[in-house]
């Protein structure tokens, strides 16, 4: 019996090209680049899942099962916690849980408006004027906050408002805040349609009709995401109202935090309490618009 070699190498086909070989071993390599990343994806989730689940299980156990094993479920789970945080003499925590509101909410409430509107005189322009504004505002974001501190507290006792609510909402007026506003809404606002402006002034409406009861309305989904990040942003801050508050002011709920912490011992029970309570706040915010910032996201996205 005969037997017929064959010839492993690469032949032309009839179009005059090359079967190639697949080269070997890439299937283990493509397994091995996967199992890496779902790794490495596990890690980084596990970094931002931690120390949620650390605040939830320690939030209603007591203070000798915290130290004992922190990671272990809240069983049975206890209301102690909350109710101290709650019942403290100074009434720090529902102060601080009010201040907190009040100033993220008036200071949102007035950048929305002012963001939106510059906004939008911004997505009408062109040429260098545009692009130089745009410039701008590019340094509110680029430049960190701590940098202008000091400055903003000179300006703000130039002007009468150190150690005061009204200075610290208009010191979260400048900066970046305002700027990933304009940034979010003169994306959303390039969309419009410049027919739809256009009938409106032919139906004699103004600039400031067009820009509140047309244009507003049809970016609602970028007015929901400028006010969930900022509401956010605003509500944990801790070195604008640490600084610009002072002590002698009341405390927003992130210095109020800060004070809990005592020297020489620390109650982890109520730590973790006021930490729970500080959070629920902005969950809350987030689930009642939901529908609107995710429909923010997938807008921008697909601009």
């Amino acid at each position: 019996m005969t037997t017929i070699s064959r010839d492993t190498r690469d032949r032309p086909t009839a179009g005059g090209r090359s079967t190639l070989t697949p080269p070997p071993h890439t299937r283990p390599r493509r397994r091995l680049s996967t199992r890496l990343r779902v790794a490495v994806a596990a890690a980084v989730t596990l970094v931002f899942v931690a120390p949620i689940y650390l605040m939830l299980v320690n939030a209603f156990k007591p203070q000798e099962k915290i130290l004992a094993n922190p990671l272990a479920p809240p069983w049975p789970p206890t209301l102690d916690n909350l109710t101290k945080a709650l019942t403290r003499p100074d009434n720090l925590i529902p102060l601080g849980l009010r201040n907190s509101l009040i100033v993220a909410v008036i200071s949102v409430a007035l950048i929305v408006p002012l963001g939106s509107a510059f906004s939008f005189y911004i997505s009408r322009k062109s040429g260098k004027t545009k692009a130089v504004i745009l410039l701008v505002l590019s340094a509110g974001l680029m430049i960190p906050p701590q940098v202008i501190l000091l400055p903003t507290i000179r300006i703000l006792t130039w002007v009468g408002l150190d150690h005061s609510y009204p200075g610290l909402i208009l010191a979260n007026l400048g900066g970046g805040y305002l700027s990933f506003a304009v940034f979010v809404y003169v994306g959303f606002m390039r969309s419009v349609p410049d027919e739809i402006i256009q009938a409106a002034r032919l139906d004699g409406a103004g600039g400031l009709r067009i820009w509140w009861q047309i244009v507003m309305p049809l970016v609602r989904p970028a007015t929901a995401t400028v006010v969930i990040f900022l509401t956010l942003w605003i509500w944990n801050d801790f070195l604008n109202p640490l600084f610009i508050l002072g002590p002698l002011q009341g405390q927003t709920i992130t210095t109020g935090l800060y004070l809990t912490i005592g020297q020489y011992s620390v109650d982890y029970g109520q730590l973790f309490g006021i930490m729970f309570l500080a959070g629920v706040l902005p969950v809350i915010g987030y689930l009642t618009v939901q529908k609107q910032f995710v429909a923010g996201l997938t807008s921008g996205s697909a601009k």
